[in-house]
């Protein structure tokens, strides 16, 4: 049982915001209301950036949440060592989403190209690929909430591959499609400070902001693309996540919903 300290402190603004000493874009699900009234459970489900470099404060803080798995989207590449003191303290399960595309051989010739509209459509294209080459990625996410667990799942910058897995597990629980959207927004404010210091990294490299600006952000149409394939090839977010994903929706929100 959380003391009521810990449940004061878990009383975030309504967007859902947590702030962390090192830790980014890290949000609470809790508070969304789906399409038939019903609330997601405060505390169970949290979003966010790569949280490998948390201080001691923030690992305290994370662990008032008694999370029963943190999930790790991210390759073997984007992982330092010094991650260790966070791999001790949790249950933190590696499920790679390969992002082969954002390889630095993939980037330059973007960066080259001269023409932002290159990088926004390399965005778009890697979202299409989300419902259909990481299948058995998300369908093990998904399992985590079929389980009952609570969890915090994540990538690197808590925007791309924790965007998506965010809109699928909202869809289970029964949230209206423009606010997944919403919510899948929310990390270009989260993010700003540190996408600033990377725009401010480029320039000082001599290489144009506008072209990689449009891997830096969310944009709506990135997350839409994805979600049309789901409409176009899968007949819809419902059997997607019943049919192609074999995840029992009644038991998710049964789960966390109140």
């Amino acid at each position: 049982m959380l003391n009521s300290s810990d449940k004061q402190e878990q009383q975030e603004p309504a967007n859902g915001y947590i702030e962390f000493d090192k830790i980014q874009n890290t949000r609470d699900l809790g508070g969304h209301v789906t399409a038939d009234g019903r609330t997601i459970q405060s505390g169970r489900l949290l979003r966010g950036a790569n949280p490998g470099m948390a201080s001691a404060a923030d690992i305290a803080r994370l662990k008032t949440y008694r999370l029963d798995v943190v999930v790790d989207f991210r390759m073997a590449s984007e992982k330092q060592a010094a991650e260790a003191s966070f791999a001790e303290s949790f249950n933190w399960i590696a499920d790679p989403v390969v992002v082969g595309n954002m390889s630095q051989e993939a980037i330059l010739p973007l960066l080259k190209s001269g023409n932002p509209e290159n990088s926004r459509q390399f965005m778009i294209d890697f979202y299409r690929a989300f419902p259909v080459q990481y299948q058995p990625q998300f369908q093990r996410f998904l399992q985590f909430a079929e389980q009952n667990k609570t969890m915090l799942y994540h990538c690197t910058a808590g925007k791309d591959r924790t965007g998506f897995a965010s809109a699928l597990l909202l869809s289970a629980l029964g949230i209206d499609r423009a606010v997944i959207v919403e919510n899948y927004l929310e990390s270009n404010r989260h993010n700003a400070t540190a996408n600033a210091q990377v725009l401010a990294q480029i320039t000082k490299a001599q290489l144009p902001q506008e072209m990689i600006a449009p891997l830096l952000a969310v944009d709506a149409a990135y997350i839409e693309a994805a979600l049309q394939v789901v409409e176009d090839e899968y007949a819809g977010m419902e059997n997607y996540l019943r049919n192609v994903l074999d995840i029992d929706v009644e038991r998710i929100r049964g789960n966390y919903l109140e």
